[in-house]
């Protein structure tokens, strides 16, 4: 059978229905897929690991009955695992090492029914909102190639905007689903805190916050993998609240009218571009339109602070990553087996005292207590996702004397020398300085979420960044899904894709 030329316009519930009734074969709709990779992917450098003879064996079996059954999935190069492919973590060190086992949320996405056709480019450890690792390179916008598509969920985000495949594999440590989707024109929701499995190999990552899920077009899509993939795996240290009804089902429900706070004001960095700014205010005329109370407020955070001890806390759980790789790998790391930056921060995490990184993680905890306090007037915080539209690839990188002074008390191992010369806060200042929202609510564990709802004059993407109350993905979802009514965005595509 030919390969169903109408793939790219589809969305994963659509081709799971089409696979159902019988008018497009599970192998129909691969074969599509990796046509589609095959010609947009060295344009854009979002896959790095295509996995082809696995999916064409998972599409001529017995699939498992699940909502999305036969859709092509990409799986993201981090954290998740699929046993017998390899998991680099976007670092030459990791190059050669390959996963023995499925995670659990691998596992879960097979009941589900998709079919993984590879896996895609991450940044190193997934440390940077900017997806350019050494080892493959940068992933390229599909809206402008010069552009960043975000991290550190970039090559998901840009597959799924090229219309690879309708959803892609995320996590989100401090924006790594949002900062991609709003670069890149998707939609991506970041769970509540726990409400994805990490096991077996994790309980929680960097103190809780980092949170698994995907990047899809519709909201309906992000909803219907939520219903199947959450949930308690196996010793999970702690599960938030279960939802009332399926989250799907919140997607065409009624939101009412809700109490939203608005703000431009950057919690981390300092300045906010004015097509963002603009964006922000058309949203907030059109929520006021579809019935809803909007007010500006925001919780009052100590800024640099908050990324004082975001940073610190980094730090040391990376740290610990370089000590899990080296036990994957079998041998000692050197500087030489990672990007000058992830081995300065390791040696930062090295030199921290047990007590540094104590005070740092009640920092944060007594941040997260001032922001509950917002959400005891209002239902939903809206910001911009970022203080910019995507920013051109290399912008972000620190700058070459920086660059310089990280590779040379690197390999001194002068993480005194670091710390005293402040290279890593400046370094951090520049990426907060782009990314100044959505980290708080990493630290939170509330649920969030980045809706694609404009484009500024040069065409590039914008997204307006969504926070509910913890464990309430429930009303973010019949909000998104009646924006999504009111201005959608779903057949809107870059030109590379059509």
């Amino acid at each position: 059978m030919a390969p169903f030329s109408e793939y790219h316009r589809f969305d994963a519930l659509d081709l799971a229905t089409m696979v159902r009734e019988g008018r497009v074969t599970p192998v129909q709709l691969v074969e599509s897929a990796i046509e589609r990779i095959e010609r947009l992917n060295p344009a854009i450098n979002a896959v790095v690991q295509p996995m082809y003879e696995q999916a064409y064996d998972l599409a001529r079996s017995e699939l498992p009955p699940g909502p999305m059954r036969g859709v092509p999935f990409l799986l993201k190069d981090l954290v998740a695992t699929y046993a017998g492919a390899p998991f680099r973590c976007g670092s030459r060190f990791l190059n050669d090492y390959v996963a023995d086992r499925d995670s659990e949320l691998v596992t879960r996405y097979k009941k589900a029914g998709l079919i993984t056709l590879g896996k895609t480019n991450t940044p190193e450890f997934g440390l940077t909102p900017f997806t350019e690792p050494k080892l493959f390179g940068p992933v390229r916008n599909p809206w402008d190639s010069t552009r960043t598509a975000g991290g550190s969920s970039g090559g998901s985000a840009a597959a799924v905007a090229a219309r690879m495949v309708p959803l892609a594999g995320g996590g989100d440590g401090g924006g790594s689903i949002r900062i991609p989707a709003s670069c890149c024109g998707v939609f991506g929701l970041k769970p509540t805190r726990g409400r994805t499995p990490t096991g077996p190999l994790f309980g929680e990552m960097w103190e809780g916050c980092v949170v698994e899920h995907v990047l899809t077009r519709s909201v309906r899509d992000s909803a219907a993998l939520l219903d199947v993939i959450s949930g308690p795996d196996v010793g999970a240290p702690y599960y938030p609240p279960p939802p009332d009804r399926p989250f799907l089902t919140e997607v065409s429900a009624p939101p009412g009218s809700l109490r939203i706070a608005y703000t431009a004001e950057p919690f981390l960095g300092h300045e906010v571009h004015p097509d963002c700014v603009n964006a922000l205010h058309d949203t907030v005329a059109l929520l006021r339109d579809l019935g809803h109370t909007v007010s500006e407020a925001s919780p009052s955070i100590d800024g640099p602070a908050f990324a004082r001890s975001f940073l610190t806390m980094l730090c040391g759980e990376l740290w610990a990553d370089l000590r899990d790789a080296e036990r994957a790998v079998g041998r000692k790391a050197t500087m030489a087996d990672f990007e000058p930056t992830t081995w300065a921060l390791g040696l930062m995490g090295e030199a921290l005292s047990a007590g540094a990184f104590a005070q740092a993680v009640r920092s944060m905890q007594r941040a997260a207590r001032v922001v509950g306090g917002l959400f005891e007037l209002y239902d939903i915080l809206l910001t911009p996702t970022l203080a910019s539209p995507p920013v051109l690839t290399g912008s972000l990188q620190p700058k070459p004397s920086d660059l310089f002074v990280l590779e040379l008390l690197g390999g001194l191992h002068a993480a005194w020398a670091l710390k005293a010369m402040g290279v890593l806060e400046t370094s951090a200042a520049t990426v907060f300085d782009f990314v100044p929202y959505t980290a708080v609510f990493n630290v939170t564990g509330q649920p969030a979420m980045s809706v694609p709802l404009y484009h500024n004059p040069a065409g590039l993407p914008i997204g307006m960044h969504f926070v509910g109350r913890y464990a309430d993905e429930a009303t973010l979802f019949r909000l998104a899904g009646q924006l999504e009514s009111a201005l959608p965005w779903r057949d809107r595509m870059p030109e590379l894709a059509q």
